[in-house]
C-alpha cells in the first residue's frame, strides 16, 4: 500500500505514482522492505535517495570560505573528484558531514537532510563581506543511489565514460553528475525533469528500493551520517572520518582544528566506530546508549546509524570506548541489553 504523504514535492508524486511508501519525507520502501533489502544485498537496486539533502556554494569566494569551514582540503578538490568531508564546533565535534563535489554553479554539499536547515544557517552566519552565495539546492536536485554489479551497465548508455574509481565524477550536460561509491555503487545527481525520465529507465532494468536499504549499504560500507541525535557527539576520528579521507591535517585553520589535530598526534583518541550486528529483539536508533562492563554504570557509546539488515536483526555503526571494543561485549541500551557482535569494517582502521 502507498502510504499517505502531505509533501507537494513533483519528485515525491511522482515517487507516490510509483508505489513508493513516503515516511517523514524519505522513501522508505516500494511494498516490501523485507525482499528490497534481500534484493540490496543479492542483486543490483536504484534508491531515491529522499533524505538527502543538498547546499550549493557558489560566487568568487566559495572555495576559500569552504576551505576555512570544512575539515577537507576543498582548495585541491577538481571538477572530476568529490570528497568527504566533517564541519566541526569549536570544541571539534561534528555538526554535519557532507559528500562534495563541484559543478557548473558552485560547490555542493550533500548532508543528512534533516539538518539541511540548521547547518545551512550556521554557515551563513560566517560569511560575512565574502562573495559567498549559500542555498537549499534540494528542490531542484533528484540524488539517486545505484549499487550492485548491474549498476554501472544500467548507467552506461546515460554516461559513456562512467567514474571508474571511488570519489571520481563524471558530468553530462543533461544526465546530470554521477559519482563513484566503494563497492559497486554510485550516486547520481541530476534536475527533476531529467530525474524523473532516468528513474523510469534505470528502475526497468534495476530493483527500485527505499532510502533504507541504501543507508544499510552505507553502514556496511563503514560510512557513517550525522544527524540530530548525534550532532555534537564525535570527533571526526571517533567516527573514522580520517580513515575515510575527510581529513587533511595539512591544510589550515577550519573550526575545532586544534582539538581535532591534538586527538591525531597525542594519542588522545580512546573511541572509535565499529561495525556490528544485533540479533535480538529491538529496534536501535542513532544516538541509543551502549554498555559494557569495562563502565560499570554509564554509557560506554552510541548508536551512529542503524538499519535492519536483511537475514534479520539490525547492522549498525556505533562509536565504542576502546577498551570495550578490545573486550568485543558490548550491550544495547543496558548492562544486560541485547549483545552486538562487532564485525571487520571493508577498511583498514589502525
Amino acid at each position: 500500500m502507498t502510504a499517505v504523504t502531505t509533501t507537494t514535492s513533483p519528485w515525491h508524486e511522482f515517487l507516490l505514482e510509483r508505489g513508493a511508501c513516503i515516511e517523514a519525507g524519505s522513501v522508505s520502501h516500494f511494498g516490501d522492505p523485507a525482499g528490497e533489502l534481500r534484493t540490496t544485498r543479492d542483486g543490483s537496486v536504484v534508491a531515491p535517495l529522499t533524505h538527502l539533502g543538498v547546499i550549493l556554494c557558489s560566487g568568487a569566494d566559495a572555495q576559500d570560505f569552504l576551505h576555512a569551514q570544512l575539515s577537507n582540503d576543498v582548495k585541491k578538490l577538481a571538477p572530476s573528484d568529490s570528497e568527504y568531508a566533517a564541519y566541526c564546533s569549536p570544541k571539534g565535534r561534528m555538526l554535519a558531514n557532507f559528500v562534495v563535489w563541484r559543478d557548473k554553479d558552485g560547490y555542493c554539499l550533500e548532508l543528512a537532510r534533516s539538518l539541511l536547515p540548521a547547518i545551512l544557517k550556521r554557515l551563513a552566519m560566517y560569511v560575512l563581506r565574502a562573495k559567498v552565495r549559500l542555498s537549499d539546492a534540494s528542490e531542484t536536485q533528484v540524488i539517486l543511489g545505484l549499487a550492485g554489479s548491474a549498476a554501472a551497465a544500467s548507467l552506461q548508455p546515460f554516461f559513456p565514460e562512467l567514474p571508474r574509481k571511488p570519489h571520481q565524477v563524471v558530468h553530462h550536460p543533461v544526465n546530470g553528475t554521477l559519482i563513484a561509491l566503494s563497492g559497486e555503487r554510485f550516486q547520481l545527481i541530476a534536475q527533476v525533469e531529467p530525474g524523473m525520465r532516468l528513474w523510469q529507465q534505470l528502475s526497468a532494468g534495476l530493483a527500485p528500493v527505499g532510502a533504507r536499504c541504501w543507508e544499510w549499504l552505507e553502514i556496511k560500507s563503514g560510512i557513517p551520517m550525522i544527524t540530530p541525535a548525534t550532532q555534537e557527539q564525535f570527533l571526526p576520528q571517533m567516527a573514522n572520518m580520517e580513515l575515510i579521507g575527510a581529513v587533511n591535517f595539512q591544510k589550515g585553520c577550519y573550526p575545532g582544528q586544534e582539538i581535532v589535530a591534538r586527538a591525531q598526534y597525542r594519542g588522545e583518541l580512546k573511541r572509535r566506530m565499529v561495525l556490528a550486528h544485533m540479533t535480538d529483539e529491538g529496534s536501535p536508533l542513532p544516538g541509543d546508549e551502549l554498555f559494557s562492563a569495562e563502565l560499570p554504570g554509564q554509557a560506554s557509546g552510541m548508536v551512529v546509524n542503524a538499519q535492519p539488515a536483511p537475514g534479520g536483526g539490525h547492522d549498525l555503526l556505533a562509536v565504542l570506548q576502546t577498551a570495550s571494543i578490545d573486550k568485543g561485549a558490548v550491550h544495547f541500551k543496558s548492562a544486560d541489553g541485547p549483545l552486538l557482535h562487532l564485525q571487520p569494517l571493508p577498511y583498514a582502521t589502525v
